[in-house]
């Protein structure tokens, strides 16, 4: 039986978070405001815009002009999003060594797919992934375990053999409730008020070269259950 290990997009297989910060900086900018150091943005890049508009502008959901900013910053986004997009260090090789094994791996993202097909195109893996799968793919996205599922399907492969990789607690939560054994990447955008430790997941690593030596003692449980 196949193993299909699925991974986050933002912050967990690329680090996109300088091409989201432009974004943003462009957009205080426009509006009278200094550039924020990257290294303060670069915790809440995994937020997706509303995240990035609340340390950007102080603004929530909640608050009037909100969805006016949203459209103005994803509009300056769709310019440089594909500026600088780079794999996490070792990450490549960890794809190659996946790949060596006779394993597939796939994405499954909270991302759009108007920004996330260009990305993956950008980074050059759109021959290598076995499925993608963006925020507006499925009915809801993570932490509901539908984009989840949805990766099973178009791929053939059932949840118990398939391994979830995120930085964010919505990404375990999903995996999770997908039934699907999680791993959490502290390498990622994490903010001072998380707590990934505490988020349930099977396995945490603090570097991508860390997830090989994960996905073996994976493969051996898998094994040991009869589920190879």
């Amino acid at each position: 039986m196949h193993h299909l290990v699925l991974f986050d997009l933002d912050g967990t297989l690329a680090d996109t978070a300088p091409d989201l910060g432009l974004a943003l900086n462009i957009q205080r900018q426009r509006h009278g405001l200094q550039p924020l150091d990257q290294a303060l943005i670069r915790p809440y890049a995994s937020h997706g815009s509303k995240g990035l508009l609340g340390i950007g502008f102080g603004l929530t959901p909640a608050d009037e002009g909100f969805n006016t900013m949203r459209d103005e910053y994803l509009a300056l986004y769709d310019e440089v999003f594909a500026t600088a997009p780079t794999l996490f260090d070792g990450m490549d090789e960890v794809l190659t060594k996946i790949e060596a094994l006779g394993m597939r791996w796939g994405i499954v993202t909270n991302k759009p797919r108007r920004f996330s097909q260009p990305l993956v195109a950008a980074l050059k893996l759109e021959q290598r992934l076995a499925c993608l799968v963006c925020a507006d793919d499925a009915p809801r996205p993570k932490p509901y375990p539908d984009p989840m599922f949805m990766a099973c399907e178009q791929t053939s492969t059932k949840p118990e053999v398939c391994i979830y990789v995120g930085d964010a607690e919505r990404d375990i939560q999903a995996g999770i409730a997908a039934g699907m054994p999680t791993v959490v990447a502290l390498y990622g955008y994490l903010d001072a008020a998380d707590t990934p430790l505490a988020w349930g997941a099977d396995y945490a690593i603090k570097s991508p070269l860390e997830l090989l030596p994960a996905l073996s003692d994976w493969q051996t449980a898998l094994a040991e259950h009869s589920l190879m």
